[in-house]
């Protein structure tokens, strides 16, 4: 089989150092590879003999192969997002009640062979709702999950502030860990540099962080969704051109493999390749520095937005494989509705808004990230704010030196990076509240938390959270998501489809992703 490559979602530095749910970035090798892109320099290894399926991937796939490795007590179907019994043995009857009760899987085991107890669940959601902790799950379950209680060693309950019936499709972010394991002192630090244990159908074998990662299936797994592999290898490369050759021809090292360019899809297709899109959240956005004048004024970010020749960019980086954002949402989305304020190429008005607000030889250097994809749309920027007088310097680098800069609050104009929510979920509460949030890490980016504008977004934002009348809840989420539209402190200039390639001669069962990864635990030989 081939390899399969993708494009990070969020930076990956380290997605564990923001989750609750620790896992590890992982590759295959066994009787499947696959490759993947990645924000680090990574060297492709490993192979299996004759016969062996290889796979690659990059750093993006932490989250994918805690998929593989790690269950929830409830997990979610990749594309539909329906939730199943994982670690627990059903969905709760009532998801509007405010207690759910789950009873563990009989016979559940970690891969070092100790059984799965109510001890390891207490223990991962005390992590993921500690306040001491700063982890991305927290944003995902702290508004709605008061506590998880242990009933008996097979049972727990999980009491709600609210009646939250979305909470049950985020029950595959809590990802259990053995208590035994990662309660030891400095056991989670090395959670984010590669230790996995889990319960999932395949085990981590070896770990390679800048090359791969391998599994094996896992013998005592009793769940829903066994190992279709004896063995697994992901790898990660970095550059395009060694990707798409490591799944391409007679001598081809990998079986799938993701976010292939745009610009191989038919060259791939010739060679007998299944290569498929899949249409979702991923966009490439703009992050203004509202602490760095004039990207204080509301119309200067407008106006950047309005000069972008969105469709130009789409025909030119995208090769049609992307659509123009008329929301936060991507227009598939079930809460989407069109924004009051829709960012349609017009040079004249961005003229007109800068003018407004004062400005006048303006230079901007706009960071980016250096996934090849962005890379792409950046000349299209950059001629755009260009041809309305705003002189435009581009410093495309490392994904991680980037945001490292950001983490260390370092000054900068405006930064452009690819996103996508939906490797979360699909309920735009969750989505919002990735970029949007008191404390939340990417609005201390923006500096943007402590604006009226942006305190009033948030109590919009608790309030609909809290709102059980569905409808209702859809209305009053499509009313702040203009009020985020309308400021433009972060926000998507195109979604964009992420492709999948793969050879069907040996695989089926594959659905590509409309975001960064790939899950084969409904996959099979063919």
């Amino acid at each position: 089989m081939r390899d399969a490559t993708h494009a990070p979602a969020l930076h990956r530095r380290s997605f564990l150092k923001y989750s609750g749910a620790l896992g590890a970035a992982a590759a295959i090798s066994s009787t499947l590879s696959a490759c993947s892109s990645g924000p680090e320099s990574t060297n492709e290894t490993g192979g299996g003999g004759e016969g062996a399926d290889r796979l690659m991937t990059a750093s993006a796939f932490a989250m994918a192969s805690n998929h593989h490795i790690y269950e929830g007590l409830l997990d979610t179907d990749p594309i539909s997002r329906e939730p199943y019994a994982a670690l627990a043995t059903a969905v709760p009857a009532d998801l509007q009640a405010t207690n759910w009760k789950f009873t563990l899987r009989e016979g559940a085991k970690w891969h070092d062979g100790q059984p799965v107890t109510a001890d390891d669940v207490v223990f991962t959601y005390e992590r993921v709702l500690d306040p001491k902790t700063t982890t991305l799950a927290k944003n995902f379950f702290a508004s709605w999950l008061k506590e998880v209680k242990k009933v008996d060693e097979k049972s727990v309950e999980l009491v709600l502030k609210f009646p939250f019936p979305d909470g049950a499709q985020r029950l595959t972010l809590a990802k259990i860990m053995p208590k035994h394991v990662f309660s030891k002192a400095g056991a989670l630090d090395e959670a984010t540099t590669g230790k996995a244990v889990g319960s999932g159908p395949y085990r981590q074998a070896a770990h390679h962080p800048k090359s791969n990662t391998t599994f094996e299936a896992f013998a005592d797994y009793n769940g829903p969704r066994k190992a279709a592999f004896k063995k697994m290898n992901w790898l990660t490369i970095v550059d395009a051109a060694p990707r798409v050759a490591k799944i391409s021809g007679s001598s081809a090292g990998a079986q799938i493999s993701d976010n292939i360019p745009y610009a191989n899809i038919s060259q791939l297709e010739k060679g007998g390749l299944k290569v498929e899109g899949g249409a979702g959240m991923n966009h490439i956005f703009l992050l203004f520095n509202t602490a760095h004048k004039p990207f204080d004024d509301v119309r200067v970010r407008q106006a950047l937005h309005y000069a972008i020749d969105k469709e130009k960019m789409i025909q030119a980086a995208l090769r049609g494989h992307g659509k123009p954002a008329s929301s936060y949402l991507n227009e598939g989305n079930p809460t989407y509705r069109k924004a009051k304020a829709v960012y349609d190429y017009d040079p004249d008005k961005a003229e007109a808004l800068l003018k407004e607000a004062g400005v006048s030889g303006l230079t901007v250097t706009l960071m980016a990230v250096n996934v090849s994809w962005i890379v792409d749309c950046l000349p299209t920027i950059k001629a755009s704010w260009d041809a309305i007088g705003v002189k435009t310097t581009l410093e495309p680098q490392e994904t991680a030196a980037l945001f490292t800069k950001l983490d260390q609050k370092k000054d900068f104009q405006v930064v452009a990076a690819a996103s996508n929510p939906n490797q979360f979920g699909l309920d735009a509460d969750l989505i919002m509240h990735y970029n949007y949030g008191p404390g939340n890490t990417w609005m201390r980016y923006a500096r943007w938390e402590n604006n009226s504008v942006a305190k009033d977004l948030f109590k919009r934002m608790d309030q609909a959270t809290q709102e059980p009348d569905a409808e209702k809840k859809k209305s009053m989420t499509q009313e702040y998501i203009d009020i985020v539209a309308e400021n433009a402190v972060i926000y998507p200039v195109v979604h964009n489809e992420l492709i999948t390639a793969w050879d069907s001669k040996d695989l089926s069962g594959i659905r590509p992703q409309p975001y960064p990864g790939i899950n084969v635990l409904q996959a099979k030989w063919v």
